[in-house]
């Protein structure tokens, strides 16, 4: 077979480049959500002084931790995949249903949470919003701007995946 053009290449290239590196600085976050956490822990058992930031830094870590990892898991394959008949059809089909779920379903839907959740951030960040059941009342939008930003991330690995299942629908391999 006939080697892809190199410009298609390039382009996966770096879109996977841009999840990749993505989910290795994300993953970085696992630190200080581990150590609030351990903080958290031994603040109230050793010291009996429990913390009132603890937990809001935890879960606002780890929600930004699981959405912006999100392009990182698409480029891994790691996202759920119910293929008892997928796994066995030859390539081109494969590469035709990937493509039109990615067309029909998934480019839709993301492109729409993404116009949704900027909007979302956008009015936390103009309010200043807090969060006013904490006593700590941290500010949000960062952890808000989290979420376009995890839509975005996936929108461009979503444009290699559909690079790559239209060359496999047309070429009958996978890139």
């Amino acid at each position: 077979m006939a080697s892809p053009p190199p410009a298609l290449r390039r382009a996966i290239a770096f879109l996977d480049g841009v999840s990749l590196w993505s989910g290795k600085i994300v993953a970085w976050l696992i630190f200080p959500m581990v150590g609030s956490l351990v903080y958290e822990v031994i603040a109230r058992y050793a010291f009996n002084a429990p913390t009132v930031w603890a937990y809001d830094m935890t879960y606002m870590l780890y929600g930004s931790f699981f959405m912006l990892g999100s392009a990182y898991t698409l480029l891994r394959k790691g996202h759920i995949r119910t293929d008892m008949f997928y796994m066995n059809w030859p390539v081109r089909r494969q590469g035709w249903v990937d493509t039109m779920c990615y067309v029909l379903f998934f480019f839709p839907g993301m492109i729409a949470f993404l116009a949704v959740s900027w909007d979302f951030f956008w009015i936390s960040w103009e309010r200043g919003e807090r969060i006013v059941t904490s006593p700590w009342m941290p500010i949000v939008y960062p952890f808000k701007a989290a979420i376009p930003l995890a839509t975005l991330l996936l929108l461009l690995q979503g444009v290699s995946e559909l690079l790559k299942s239209l060359y496999a629908a047309l070429k009958g391999e996978w890139l």
